[in-house]
């Protein structure tokens, strides 16, 4: 079965490097893609933690004992979290963070590209050190042609390092390299 995802979205998902606020799940079933606040992932885990007595890394037959006390407005975020964690391990899959590593290797491509030497020699003298990607950009600031030419450049590579994502999760999707 081939589902449509939102190559977009995941480029977000996978943007976001930090994970202090959200993270994020691909739906086997349908492409959809999941966005679950940390509250919900930790209230989530409240609850395996007080229904299941020793490894919590263990979850296979984990049994909710007792109905929790959760607000009603966290009721359905918290049983879709449960679902992921336990019920339905095999639909959904944690959309992992850009690898870091893509990140450089598609600015020091991107550099390789411009024809402005100056521009080029101190895109890649930033990719030294921390912060590099801000930087990047920043430096980009002031050139609107060759900052548009990065994102088209920067979503393409993201594109593809996305369909090779998918393709190791085993996912045909409708709009891209099928699995």
């Amino acid at each position: 079965m081939k589902n449509h995802i939102d190559f977009d979205e995941v480029q977000k998902a996978m943007e976001d490097t930090v994970r202090d606020a959200f993270d994020y799940f691909l739906d086997r079933e349908t492409g959809e893609i999941i966005i679950l606040s940390e509250d919900i992932i930790n209230k989530a885990q409240e609850i395996l933690a007080e229904s299941y007595d020793d490894d919590i890394g263990d979850f296979e037959d984990v049994e909710v004992e007792e109905a929790p006390v959760i607000p009603e407005w966290m009721e359905d975020e918290i049983e879709l979290a449960l679902d992921i964690f336990i019920y339905e391990k095999d639909r959904y899959v944690r959309i992992p963070e850009r690898n870091p590593r893509y990140g450089y290797n598609t600015m020091k491509a991107f550099a390789g590209t411009l024809g402005d030497e100056t521009l080029k020699e101190t895109l890649l003298k930033l990719l030294d050190g921390k912060n590099a990607f801000r930087r990047f950009k920043d430096a980009l600031e002031p050139f609107p042609k060759e900052r548009k030419l990065w994102y088209g450049f920067n979503a393409k590579t993201a594109r593809d390092e996305i369909a090779d994502w998918l393709k190791s999760i085993v996912f045909e999707q409708e709009n891209g390299p099928q699995a």
